[in-house]
C-alpha cells in the first residue's frame, strides 16, 4: 500500500459532525492485554461458547448438553467486559469469531481461545470492529501458513496481537462509534424478535 493509500484509509469519509483529524494505527496488542489467568480455585463452573447471535454464552444452553471436561480448571477464567477469540472457523467466520463477555460476570473458556482485555481505547467501539469483518485482513495477514487445521485457525497468540488496526485518536469518536453500532445491533434484534412474534401468532 502506497503512502497516500495509507493516509486515506486514516481519513474516513464519513465521520460523526465535528471529528476531523486522521486516526490511527495501533498494533492490538497496544489496546489490549492477553488474559490467561486459570480457573485453578473453580471460581466459575460455566463453559462458554461463542454464538453468531448471543455472543459469549453458556454452553450447555447453546448445545443443549455441556461439552466441555468435567474438570475446568485448566479453562481460562474470563471477566464480564473482557474478550474471547475462537479460532474455529465457519462459512459465517471464516477467520473465527470474538465477543466480548457481557451476559455474566464469570465464565471459562477453553485454552484454544485466545482471552484479552481491553486497556487503551473504548471497549464498545472494540466490539464494533470485531463484529465487523475489517479485521479479517489483518489476522489473515498473521495465519502461520496452513492455517486451517481441523478446524481451527493457526494463529499464535503473539501473532494475532501485532495484528493492527485503524481507530479514532479521539476516545469521544471511539464511543460515539461504539454506541451507534450497539443502538443499530440492538434496533435489528428487537425487528427480528418481532417478526418471530407476528410468525408464531400467524402459525
Amino acid at each position: 500500500m502506497s503512502r497516500q493509500q495509507k493516509s486515506q484509509e486514516l481519513v474516513p469519509q464519513l465521520r460523526f459532525k465535528g471529528f476531523t483529524g486522521a486516526w490511527k494505527q495501533r498494533k492490538l496488542g497496544d489496546l489490549v492485554k492477553r488474559v490467561t489467568r486459570k480457573n485453578s480455585n473453580l471460581e466459575s463452573n460455566l463453559p462458554l461458547t461463542i454464538s453468531a447471535q448471543y455472543g459469549l454464552i453458556d454452553q450447555a444452553t447453546f448445545f443443549d448438553k455441556q461439552i466441555a471436561s468435567k474438570d475446568l480448571s485448566g479453562y481460562y477464567l474470563i471477566k464480564r467486559g473482557e474478550f474471547a477469540y475462537n479460532k474455529s472457523y465457519s462459512k459465517e467466520y471464516p477467520w473465527g469469531a470474538i465477543k466480548r463477555l457481557e451476559h455474566y460476570d464469570l465464565g471459562v473458556v477453553s485454552t484454544l481461545y485466545i482471552a484479552f482485555a481491553p486497556t487503551d481505547g473504548d471497549s464498545q467501539y472494540l466490539v464494533s470492529y470485531f463484529d465487523s469483518t475489517k479485521w479479517y485482513k489483518e489476522v489473515s495477514k498473521n495465519a502461520a501458513e496452513g492455517a486451517r487445521n481441523h478446524g481451527l485457525l493457526n494463529i499464535a497468540p503473539d501473532s494475532f496481537f501485532s495484528s493492527s488496526i485503524n481507530i479514532p485518536g479521539s476516545q469521544v469518536e471511539q464511543s460515539r462509534i461504539g454506541e451507534f453500532f450497539k443502538t443499530l445491533d440492538d434496533l435489528i434484534a428487537a425487528c427480528e424478535r418481532k417478526t418471530e412474534l407476528l410468525k408464531k401468532r400467524k402459525s
